[in-house]
């Protein structure tokens, strides 16, 4: 049900003008899509915040360059509406400090009593819960702060989804507004729309678990709802300065965005409870959780981007590998492993692959962290094969759940497994050999190795998989300096490129990576002195090894983690998270025992604790002073065109972007998408892009009418804009087709005179609608 109808106005013309963010200084929010191939980056330096929270900001070419309009208000002239005052700001000093301060104090007076408390009973939950309703309240307030998305119409909330964010949340649309659920996902698993005129199985494709769970929800809690006549949202008629016509902007959980994000938030908040619990059960200590959260808190920039981001399948995928990470702590702890958490590591798994394509290469290199384990003795032969067992049992579950999607056999993880299987297996035939203790971890880890690859490759061959692109080819294609059309569409974004030289400067500045120096300098002792103590084969060293099994892995899986968020900058969601986890080590008796007895411990922690506030402080400020209004008028005069003006079973190419925008909005058929994975998708895409290269305006044309496209969206800003040299569409095809590298721009040439391969028939500052003749 809906509630009464309000005016809802946008600030007068007599408000301060627009402020410009500069690109150093705040998180971008594409508008335009132009030229954009990937994700935002994250806020870096502080800008002073006016008095009024209303400020612009603009993109960061070539994603296209949107502006922020000053945010809107509501003029309430109802009778009972009281005006509210809008209230400043105290300074930093005067408003944030004291509540660190506090804080301190708290922390003074409890960490004692912390750092002997087990890690169990109702503390602990309670405390849990208290971190994950903060990190939700965190979450949605940075998102609602930047969009300012509960004054958006239902377009412009659209519109804000962008790339395969937009792709996604159409799935959810669809299902959401068909006149049933079972035939909303009839719908997208027989989809028609997104790879015109092919029909394919989107849940299979895309890894649509998550849209088929949420719009369950959402369709069970507006009927609930509905049938005791509650209200489930409010909506309000906006009036927008001209020449934009008024529009409606709803707010609650009845409204499908609303409900889509809220599910989002609640998850990752919930995910905030589990650091805790995961680094005070690591460290052995609560104390040692609240370092966890702390850390997580102060480097949240560096930590995640669901907040500007919340439909990509990180933001459903990531919590269960915490969710996994911490129920594999257990069992490497935990001496006698009932049958329930090997249970729960397999479902944990499952939750984990299923939304993200991408999952199954973190597994791997948490397998290639606890294989050398056993090598060495860290692991029970026994406790390890239970382990195996549990990732092949949910890799086959993923397997039938994806309606049979072959890259989960043909996957590094998988084929690790296997080997990994037989090695356990075979471990007492190759010992009869009598080789050295060292001479037989060499065996074992070679064999794991080549056999690992070798089996790759045969299972991707052998089901026909070896197409699909996957993060282990970006990372072999970024090492090796391998370079096509493919791999610079990938590596030419920036959350593809290398990790920024500052990202470990802002850890430094937080102390976090100090920290975790230190920490791993004393674990990789230790670790040093065990390997030497195992091969002077004293058997009751080799006992003393599985107590300390659960560090080891932490630093293994940094390892893994530090390489990967190198090459590839959008994999520091795992390597910064990892580190908050492992900071609580710092609280360690286990690992710091030793110094404890020769010195006051405590107001160490929390004088390190209080130097990392000062610049996580100084962060979070930054996060909070984020203030802004989605506004992208060019996009959405293109979609109110192509919905008054074509046909509904009109095809529409161009930018990836674009597409899902389009797709999203119109529900127009389209014959390419961001989501890029697919050999005969990046095949549709090559063509779509053929519009920026030097290519004849006959042979595009041609091509295009292959593909039944009927309009190409054109972005002129894709013609000149390049990222960082090389990254140019047209840099980009010279690489692909040298051939024609003495031709002009197709581009410019379209830009002037389409004709006669094409007709100009939409035009505005952003887009030229092209129909192909």
């Amino acid at each position: 049900m809906v509630g009464q109808t309000r005016n809802k106005l946008r600030g007068a013309a007599s408000e301060p003008s627009h402020f410009l963010r500069s690109t150093q200084s705040r998180r971008r929010r594409r508008a335009t899509g132009t030229g954009e191939r990937e994700l935002e980056e994250e806020p870096k330096e502080e800008v002073k915040r006016p008095e009024l929270p209303m400020r612009t900001r603009r993109g960061n070419l070539p994603r296209g360059a949107r502006k922020y309009s000053p945010r809107r208000i509501r003029n309430l002239k109802t009778q009972n509406c009281v005006p509210v005052e809008m209230v400043r700001r105290t300074d930093l000093l005067n408003d944030r400090f004291p509540f660190l301060s506090s804080l301190l104090e708290l922390l003074w007076d409890k960490a004692q009593l912390l750092q002997r408390r087990q890690v169990s009973g109702k503390g602990t939950f309670g405390i849990a819960a208290f971190v994950a309703i903060l990190h939700w309240v965190h979450l949605i307030t940075l998102f609602e702060n930047d969009r300012h998305f509960s004054h958006l119409s239902a377009l412009e909330r659209e519109m804000t989804f962008r790339t395969e964010m937009g792709l996604y949340y159409s799935y959810f649309k669809t299902i959401v507004e068909a006149p049933s659920f079972l035939q909303g996902l009839w719908m997208i698993m027989n989809d028609r729309l997104t790879e015109y005129p092919l029909v394919i199985n989107t849940v299979k494709r895309f890894h649509l678990y998550p849209e088929v769970i949420i719009a369950f929800c959402y369709r069970t809690f507006v009927g609930i709802m509905n049938l005791f006549g509650l209200e489930t949202k409010t909506c309000w008629n906006v009036t927008r300065i001209e020449p934009l016509n008024e529009v409606q902007s709803c707010e609650g959980l009845g409204d499908p965005a609303c409900f889509y994000v809220g599910v989002i938030f609640i998850l990752n908040g919930i995910m905030m409870g589990l650091f805790f619990m995961y680094g005070a059960y690591l460290s052995g200590t609560q104390l040692g959780g609240i370092i966890t959260v702390l850390c997580y808190f102060f480097n949240h920039g560096e930590a995640t981007r669901v907040m500007w981001t919340p439909p990509l399948r990180e933001s459903f995928s990531y919590p269960f590998l915490v969710l996994q990470m911490y129920i594999l702590t257990v069992i490497l702890r935990t001496t006698n492993n009932s049958r329930r958490h090997f249970i729960a590591l397999c479902l944990s798994n499952v939750a984990f692959m299923l939304p993200w394509q991408f999952a199954q290469f973190i597994l791997f290199t948490q397998i290639a962290s606890l294989f050398p384990m056993y090598i060495v003795g860290y692991i029970e032969p026994n406790k390890f094969q239970k382990i195996i067992h549990a990732n092949m049992i949910s890799v086959l579950l993923c397997f039938v759940f994806m309606f049979g999607n072959p890259m989960y056999l043909s996957s590094y993880y998988s084929s690790s497994l296997i080997i990994t299987l037989v090695i356990i297996l075979k471990r007492n035939k190759i010992q009869r050999f009598g080789v050295s203790e060292l001479h037989f971890w060499v065996i074992q880890g070679s064999a794991w190795f080549f056999g690992t690859i070798i089996l790759k490759f045969l299972t991707s061959k052998i089901l026909g998989v070896s197409d699909h692109i996957r993060l282990s080819d970006l990372i072999a294609a970024r090492i090796l300096r391998y370079t096509d059309f493919d791999t610079l569409i990938y590596t030419c974004a920036p959350e593809f490129d290398f990790m920024e030289k500052a990202t470990p400067v802002r850890y430094s500045k937080t102390l976090l990576l100090p920290t975790i120096v230190v920490i791993t300098y004393f674990i990789f002792k230790k670790a040093f002195r065990d390997i030497l103590c195992v091969l002077c084969a004293n058997t009751y060293l080799r006992k003393q090894l599985l107590e300390h099994g659960e560090i080891i892995f932490h630093t293994l899986q940094l390892f893994a983690f530090t390489p990967l968020a190198i090459l590839i900058m959008r994999l520091k969601l795992f390597l910064t998270p990892h580190m908050c986890v492992m900071a609580s080590l710092i609280c360690s008796r286990r690992l710091f025992g030793w110094l404890f007895c020769r010195l006051r411990f405590m107001p160490l922690i929390l004088s390190l604790v209080t130097v990392m506030s000062i610049q996580g402080y100084a962060n979070l400020h930054n996060q909070w002073s984020i203030i802004g209004e989605f506004n992208n008028l060019p996009q959405e005069e293109l979609i109110q065109w192509i919905k008054y003006n074509t046909r509904p079973d009109a095809v529409f190419a161009g930018a990836m972007p674009t597409m899902a925008s389009v797709k999203l909005s119109t529900l127009h058929p389209i014959v390419n998408h961001p989501h890029y994975e697919d050999a005969d998708l990046r095949a549709r895409t090559k063509i779509v892009y053929s519009a920026y290269s030097r290519k004849s305006a006959k042979e595009v044309r041609d091509k295009l009418v292959e593909l039944h496209v009927n309009y190409y969206i054109l972005e002129e800003a894709w013609c000149v804009v390049r990222t960082k040299p090389g990254c140019s569409m047209l840099e980009i095809w010279d690489v692909e087709d040298p051939s024609n590298s003495a031709n002009p721009p197709l581009c410019s040439i379209l830009l002037k005179d389409a004709r006669p391969y094409f007709t100009t028939v939409f035009q505005n500052s952003m887009y030229r609608v092209l129909k192909v003749n």
